[in-house]
């Protein structure tokens, strides 16, 4: 297994830890259940813990594509711009769940989980954003202006006579 394999594995524990972190945050805030609650900040924890590795691996994981086919850099770089925004917005939130983790005071660590919610939701979008640009790159049938009557793969063969 190298790089370009670890991105392909990894790429959708950021976006799907940061919206289930969220839901559950939202959940344990409207149930005043902190158990809930700190369940939803080790998910960010983990969130950001793998959008740091998913990121490390997006320079292999282009190296290994941009040779091919229907892929040019015009599709990799907006990618790669919004996860680097992505990755700074999901590390704050990383580093925000920690402290609202281990924060002893009640009122201090109340304000840190709602600072938290913030992030969060800006990390989801933007995880989302960064997704959505990915999958555009590898996945001609979601590009804007794409042509989806147009089969990509001849649907039978036919041999030369």
């Amino acid at each position: 297994m190298d790089a370009v394999h670890v991105h392909l594995m990894m790429n959708h524990v950021p976006l799907l830890g940061t919206v289930f972190g969220l839901l559950l945050l939202l959940y344990g805030m409207l149930r005043r259940k902190n158990e809930v609650i700190k369940a939803s900040l080790g998910a960010f924890v983990i969130a950001a813990l793998a959008a740091g590795a998913v990121f490390l691996t997006g320079e292999a994981a282009e190296e290994a594509i941009e040779g091919l086919a229907g892929v040019s850099e015009a599709l990799i770089e907006p990618h790669e711009e919004a996860a680097a925004v992505a990755l700074w917005i999901v590390g704050t939130l990383g580093v925000g769940a920690l402290a609202a983790l281990f924060t002893l005071k009640r009122k201090l660590r109340a304000l840190a989980v709602g600072v938290v919610l913030v992030l969060a939701l800006a990390a989801s979008g933007g995880m989302g954003w960064t997704a959505y640009l990915g999958g555009q790159i590898s996945h001609p049938e979601i590009r804007v202006g794409a042509d989806h009557a147009a089969p990509a793969v001849p649907l039978r063969y036919e041999e030369d006579d």
